[in-house]
């Protein structure tokens, strides 16, 4: 079988102000071309069972809002952390301010404000947007002691989480990054993230819309934890986004090593 090889697996979106205004800035530009590349953090495919209709969904590292090109004050501010996800068509990008709810004015003025979840066509939006996947030969590992043995190797593994309803199947690959090895027990458990985690009880054109953040462990084959990226009280009527909402759900899920 094959699995993605996150270390070799980008997506780009390219913006160029002289063919097409930007619609996601909140300053005036240096330059008025810009390739961003970012490494995918995650990879989600869902397919509606009833019509075999596929969408694929990518989904970037985080990074922090900048201005490209200047020589003092790169960082904007209030400053945000940035994640992009995109489908063959729309994208969705989080920002995460001090506290939920803040909105930076777009640039140039008057063109409104740019909410934490800011959604919208590639079309519209972007010059051109590249997803590209490198894929490798993987193998699944079978048992715990196989995959305690890999850990202790330093092999790379990637995990594979399937969930599924009544109406969806979806398929979340990401790359194991922490992960906890006994070889006496003969247990693993993953503490990895951040990932995708769709909502499958949303309609397909709002599917992308429903996308959360979440952490995840796992160490059976047959479930997995969610602690997902919330609006979460700290006092005082202030709410900032944390990973603090606790999911255990059913699923199917495998660890692949990559040699």
């Amino acid at each position: 079988m094959k699995a993605i090889d996150f270390s070799r697996t980008f997506l780009t979106f390219r913006i160029d102000a002289v063919k097409k205004p930007p619609q996601t800035v909140t300053h005036k530009l240096v330059v008025t071309l810009n390739n961003a590349r970012i490494p995918l953090e995650s990879h989600c495919v869902i397919t509606e069972k009833s019509t075999g209709h596929v969408q694929t969904f990518a989904h970037g590292t985080s990074c922090k809002t900048e201005r490209v090109g200047v020589e003092q004050d790169i960082w904007t501010e209030p400053n945000a952390d940035f994640i992009p996800i995109f489908t063959a068509d729309r994208y969705l990008t989080l920002k995460t301010y001090a506290k939920c709810g803040m909105g930076v004015p777009l640039y140039p003025p008057g063109s409104g404000v740019q909410s934490d979840r800011q959604t919208g066509r590639i079309d519209s939006t972007f010059d051109n947007v590249r997803i590209d996947i490198t894929e490798r030969p993987g193998e699944v590992l079978e048992s715990p002691q196989e995959i305690v043995h890999a850990v202790l190797k330093n092999e790379i593994l990637v995990a594979r989480t399937e969930l599924e309803n009544d109406r969806y199947r979806a398929v979340i690959e990401y790359p194991v990054k922490t992960i906890n090895a006994s070889e006496r027990e003969w247990v693993y458990q993953t503490d990895t993230g951040p990932m995708l985690i769709p909502d499958l009880t949303a309609e397909p054109d709002l599917l992308l819309d429903g996308m959360q953040l979440a952490f995840s462990a796992l160490n059976s084959p047959d479930w997995i934890e969610f602690l997902i990226r919330v609006p979460t009280d700290v006092g005082n009527d202030v709410s900032v986004y944390h990973y603090s909402r606790s999911l255990h759900v059913a699923c199917k899920n495998q660890i692949i090593r990559l040699p």
